[in-house]
């Protein structure tokens, strides 16, 4: 009997050690995040220091030339309008009968024109026929001199008619002119962002040094680029023509099919922030441009040079000294290990040499208890393994 409870004892103790360390095992495991090496693309970038904005390549604030009253206003706030579309007319009745006045004058000199130079081939043919009888000795030599010097200043009135004409179309054209300083036109295909006038309204131009509100601010929504500061130290790598990729706080998703089409040829000195240079990246795909306003904050990240199928690991797993922690599959044991990096990004670093394909670095470094030597147990997370590219 004695022997029996010894037996059960003795299991149940050996049962107990078991547990405990298993216990002692589980508890010194640390749970981290790991990411494997793994091919794909890799991307060297630059993005902007502060955020940037969407704009317009064409934006125009206008105004008539002139002021006065809004006798007409054809365009309402987000109206579509096309180039050379009257968008806003001034009172002018005064001008248009100025212009009719002008045009009823210029009719009238043409039709003196006629009336003149007729008469002035009448004098010629005169002349040359005295010219024949003289030849003749039928007529005297003074009747050939008065029928020339007819001819003569009737071709001088034909000359001066003509004048009158070409002073008639001049004074045509600045009554016209005067005109149309009454009428605001579109400069452009595009949107009207805004209309800071009302029919009846008087409406001034800015006078010099003192800015007014527009009568009309028209934007082309054809053409969207994003003016961005990029630090000066990442400046020099950066060329007109890079691809680009635009992220705005407004959508979810990126838009990469953009591209750098301006570099500021100066810096901006801002006090109180690092020295800057302002670029633009155009957003050249239509789809990439629907949806989107000026005045939008974005941020851009240029390419600078792109490898595709290199191995490579998440940045966030690259340790200051470029060292990552390899978990090794058979002990759970996290191995510090130094290796040679290629290009790098804010998401990816390529990886030149000193891990192979397949091995897995811990993404999650900042954890307690994560350093070399640590026991650890893979945590299943998305985080794990990288997206795809």
């Amino acid at each position: 009997m004695k022997t029996g409870f010894r037996i059960v004892l003795l299991l149940l103790l050996a049962a107990g050690a078991v547990f405990g360390f298993l216990r002692y095992r589980s508890g010194d495991a640390v749970s981290v995040v790991l990411a494997p090496v793994e091919r794909g693309r890799v991307e060297a970038s630059v993005a902007n220091t502060r955020a940037g904005t969407v704009m317009a390549c064409r934006r125009s604030k206008i105004a008539p030339a002139i002021g006065g009253q809004v006798a007409r206003l054809s365009v309402r706030e987000g109206d579509h309008v096309s180039e050379n579309q009257i968008l806003m007319v001034i009172w002018n009745r005064d001008l248009e009968a100025r212009l009719k006045l002008a045009a009823s004058e210029e009719l009238a000199a043409k039709a003196r024109v006629q009336e003149v130079c007729l008469v002035a081939d009448v004098a010629d043919r005169e002349a040359r026929r005295q010219q024949k009888l003289s030849a003749q000795n039928l007529v005297s030599e003074e009747q050939v001199d008065r029928a020339t010097t007819e001819s003569k200043a009737k071709h001088a009135a034909c000359e001066a008619a003509n004048a009158t004409v070409d002073v008639s179309r001049a004074r045509v054209e600045a009554a016209q002119a005067a005109l149309d300083q009454t009428i605001l036109r579109a400069p452009f295909n595009g949107v009207v962002a805004e209309v800071n006038a009302e029919l009846g309204e008087f409406v001034t131009p800015s006078p010099p040094g003192i800015p007014t509100l527009p009568a009309v601010d028209l934007i082309d929504t054809s053409c969207l680029y994003v003016s961005a500061p990029i630090d000066e130290v990442d400046a020099p790598q950066i060329r007109i023509g890079m691809p680009a990729c635009v992220t705005l706080d407004a959508f979810p998703k990126p838009r990469c099919n953009a591209k750098v089409r301006r570099i500021a040829p100066y810096v901006l000195d801002r006090e109180k922030q690092a020295r800057t240079v302002e670029i633009e990246v155009e957003l050249t795909d239509p789809i990439d441009r629907e949806g989107l306003l000026p005045g939008y904050s974005a941020d851009v990240e240029i390419v600078l040079e792109r490898r595709e199928s290199v191995l490579s690991i998440p940045t966030e797993a690259v340790l200051e000294g470029n060292q990552v922690l390899v978990y090794r599959s058979a002990d759970g044991i996290l191995e510090l290990r130094t290796f040679k990096p290629g290009i790098s990004n804010w998401r990816y670093t390529e990886i030149a040499s000193g891990l192979d394909q397949g091995e897995r670095v811990v993404v999650s470094v900042g954890r307690e208890g994560v350093a070399a030597g640590a026991r650890v147990t893979p945590e299943e997370s998305s985080a794990g393994s990288a997206p795809s590219r």
